[in-house]
C-alpha cells in the first residue's frame, strides 16, 4: 500500500479501528530531513501492504500537529491495535524504520494491554 495523506478524521478512524499496525509521518514541504526521509518511508510502505502509512502535513494540518504535540519534524509515531508503541523525532534510516515494524509485529499485544491495565491501576 502506497502512503496515504491523512486529514484528522482518516487518521482517527485509522487509529480507532484498533487493528493492525498504523505508521504516522508528520512532515511539511519546508523541512529538508522531511524531503530524505519521504522517499524512504514511500519505499517501506510498498514492502508492507498489510500496514497502513499515513503522512500528515503539519502546515496544512496544524490542529492534528498541535493535538498531538508534535514539535519537531519529521516526527513518526507507530500504533498497534489503536496503541502508541513508537514516537521519534528525525529521519529514520530504511534499516531502522523495518526494525521499528518488525519488533511492533513481534509484540505480544495482550501483554502489552495488561501492562497498561497494571500501569493505570497503579495511577489510580
Amino acid at each position: 500500500m502506497a502512503t496515504i495523506n491523512a486529514d484528522e478524521k482518516i487518521l482517527k478512524d485509522a487509529i480507532e479501528a484498533q487493528e493492525g499496525i498504523v505508521l504516522v509521518d508528520f512532515w511539511a514541504e519546508w523541512c529538508g530531513p522531511c524531503k530524505m526521509f519521504g522517499p524512504i518511508y514511500e519505499r517501506v510502505s510498498e514492502k508492507h501492504p498489510d500496514i497502513k502509512f499515513l503522512k500528515v502535513d503539519t502546515e496544512a494540518q496544524p490542529g492534528i500537529a498541535g493535538a498531538l504535540q508534535i514539535q519537531a519534524i519529521p516526527t513518526l509515531m507507530l500504533f498497534r491495535d489503536g496503541i502508541l508503541l513508537f514516537r521519534d523525532a528525525g529521519a529514520l534510516p530504511e534499516a531502522a524504520l523495518e526494525d521499528v515494524i518488525k519488533q511492533a509485529s513481534e509484540l505480544d499485544m495482550d501483554e502489552v494491554r495488561a501492562k497498561i491495565a497494571e500501569q493505570e491501576a497503579a495511577e489510580a
